[in-house]
């Protein structure tokens, strides 16, 4: 599989990451490190202890490195989740279902990053 048709099953913008990185090359380099990047599981222990302010750095991180990405999908779960937990202090079960969301769209997301390898 190639970036381009990476970015398609992904849920991704290739014309729009394509624009701003220039090759296929520095697209890839950078795709890998979302691949091994520890945020997600940072955000799920962080929930899961109910540690609602390092949620939100996490699920910020994600969000802000898939808009610079052009990872569509991921982007607009990670930010749902973001702006959910955005200035709380409580735990809400809405953050759950919303986690659950970003995980079905970050294993996809990873899934089809470890295809380009």
């Amino acid at each position: 599989m190639d970036v381009k048709q990476c970015y398609e099953k992904i849920g991704g913008n290739y014309d729009d990451v394509m624009s701003r990185l220039r090759t296929d090359e520095r697209i890839k380099k950078f795709l890998l490190k979302v691949a091994d990047d520890k945020s997600f599981e940072l955000l799920c222990s962080s929930l899961e202890t109910r540690n609602i302010e390092e949620a939100f750095r996490a699920a910020h991180t994600i969000k802000g490195v898939c808009l610079n990405l052009s990872i569509t999908r991921l982007y607009n779960s990670a930010s749902a989740l973001t702006e959910a937990l955005r200035g709380k202090t409580e735990f809400d079960p809405e953050f759950d279902r919303l986690l659950e969301r970003v995980r079905a769209d970050y294993e996809v997301t990873v899934a089809g990053i470890r295809e380009i390898v």
